[in-house]
């Protein structure tokens, strides 16, 4: 099931922007735009729903519920991308002309759109806690078990979305739009049809009868803590059951005992953050050609398939040959604690941004070394090759951390939120640390100071965006625009690339 689903979304959104700006005929601001608003509607979609799944619908109807919008979504995009395909005409002048997609037909496509971001939203967080539940944390061999679904599980999303790169792309280019979405509306469909024969066998997770929403009863057990709690006991305690306030007093300490956890996991997304940012842009500026003095040359972007290759490689290994060999010393039955495979990720990660900032210092010492320090189009002369490591590193740690989290956070949130805590305490923590610290503003000032101590003095800055917008820094920090004074904080930044800075 989440091959098939990461593999039809990845379809989807991995060449959105192509078909806006090809057969919907949008400019490339009104694309990159509409991408950013669907986006991050399918980013919130999965707060709604998992909200949904634990106090009304249940992991397993919010599944149908969400393969059904799937299948009704993937329909309609296929129609509306069919529909487009429509042939040009071409007159004796040698002119084609294409018939503009009109405002009803634009309509329904974004209608089928947004309605997988709904199913996205309702599916996501229930996908992988209805997996868990299908093992009994209190049975010894079944818990080392449970231990290895959210291995496998990152590992079937990394296949799906490698796939998807592929082979969807593929199609939709060059055989056309409509077959490439109507693919993944029959692989959805047929995992829908696969999922409801397994009906007999799944364990259920059912709702006592009456029970008030999972949310409510963790507001009612921070309240009855802080009752039960210092001089307020005395006043309290007469008109409550013990047993009922000792009972609520203890699930509050468990949900309050994760915050400090989940906040430590802000910095790993700071550090994922990096990959799609630092990573890359260090990447534009190396020699990328295949061969030495071919013609041949892959764009940076395609270097992020190291790490998928190497979580590709690496769960199978950590599954049956780490695991078994940390059992026999450490005891465990999933061989490290996991808190102790969470720290183990992000000190990987450590390691890898700690690896790319030597590789940066090098990379600028080259230039400076070939004077390219104020030549903006010139390509350092140093291989990829000296990425690699980095790229793969952070594959390790992904294995450790990310899957790590899932598991943490939903073996230690009450069974009653666990689609909440399995998504969102691992969402959350990477999305918010990714906007902690901008990243691409990050790497512009160090490459600003870097051309400053060459002599040159920057007024204005340049920046790359995957959305082909501008950027501001009018939200930086005060204390930083006032230590680099050259700097305006009120300027808008073009995006005419990061490259103009080297």
């Amino acid at each position: 099931m989440e091959v098939s689903r990461s593999f039809a979304l990845l379809g989807v959104s991995a060449n959105l922007i192509t078909y806006l700006t090809g057969p919907l005929g949008h400019s490339n601001a009104a694309a990159a735009a509409a991408v950013n608003a669907w986006s991050g509607t399918a980013s919130l979609m999965p707060l709604l729903g998992a909200f949904l799944t634990d106090s009304f619908l249940g992991r397993y109807r919010s599944i149908i519920l969400a393969y059904t919008l799937y299948v009704l979504g993937y329909g309609m995009i296929t129609l509306a991308s069919t529909l487009l395909e429509q042939p040009s005409s071409s007159l004796a002048d040698g002119i084609d002309y294409t018939v503009e997609p009109s405002s009803l037909q634009v309509s329904f496509f974004y209608a089928s759109l947004y309605l997988l971001a709904i199913a996205q939203g309702v599916d996501k967080p229930c996908g992988l806690a209805f997996a868990a539940d299908q093992f009994d944390p209190g049975h010894p061999k079944e818990r080392a078990s449970r231990s290895s679904i959210f291995n496998w599980w990152f590992f079937s999303t990394t296949a799906g979305v490698c796939a998807s790169f592929i082979v969807v792309s593929y199609i939709q280019e060059n055989v056309g739009w409509g077959v490439g979405y109507g693919l993944l509306c029959i692989i959805m469909l047929c995992t829908f049809l696969v999922f409801l024969m397994g009906t007999p066998t799944y364990r259920m997770y059912a709702r006592t009868p009456g029970a008030e929403s999972p949310f409510a009863r963790v507001a009612h057990s921070l309240a009855a803590l802080a009752r039960s709690s210092g001089f307020t006991k005395r006043h309290h305690m007469m008109h409550d059951k013990e047993e009922d306030v000792a009972a609520k007093s203890e699930e509050a300490r468990r949900v309050l005992r994760l915050v400090p956890i989940w906040a430590a996991c802000l910095a790993y997304g700071v550090v994922c953050a990096q990959v799609m940012t630092l990573f890359n842009k260090q990447g534009r500026t190396m020699e990328r050609r295949v061969f030495s003095g071919g013609f041949l040359e892959f764009p940076p972007a395609a270097l992020q398939t190291l790490g998928a290759g190497c979580v590709l490689i690496f769960v199978p290994i950590y599954d049956h040959v780490l695991v078994p060999a940390l059992r026999g010393t450490t005891g465990n039955p999933s061989g490290l604690t996991m808190l102790q495979r969470m720290g183990t990720g992000m000190a990987v990660s450590l390691a890898a941004v700690s690896l790319a900032a030597l590789v940066e210092a090098r990379q600028l010492q080259v230039a400076r070394d070939h004077g390219l320090v104020d030549d903006p189009s010139a390509t350092v002369p140093m291989s990829c090759a000296w990425l690699v490591p980095q790229y793969m590193m952070m594959g390790v740690a992904d294995v450790f951390a990310v899957v790590g989290m899932q598991e943490f956070f939903y073996d230690r949130c009450p069974m009653s939120c666990a689609a909440w805590g399995s998504h969102y305490t691992l969402a959350l923590p990477v999305s918010a640390g990714s906007s902690v610290v901008p990243s691409s503003p990050l790497l512009t000032v160090s490459r600003v100071a870097a051309a400053a101590t060459a002599g040159s003095r920057i007024t204005s800055i340049a920046l790359t965006s995957t959305t082909s917008t501008g950027y501001s820094l009018a939200s930086a920090p005060p204390s930083l625009c006032s230590t680099l004074g050259w700097l305006d904080p009120t300027s808008t930044i073009a995006a005419r690339g990061l490259h103009e800075l080297l």
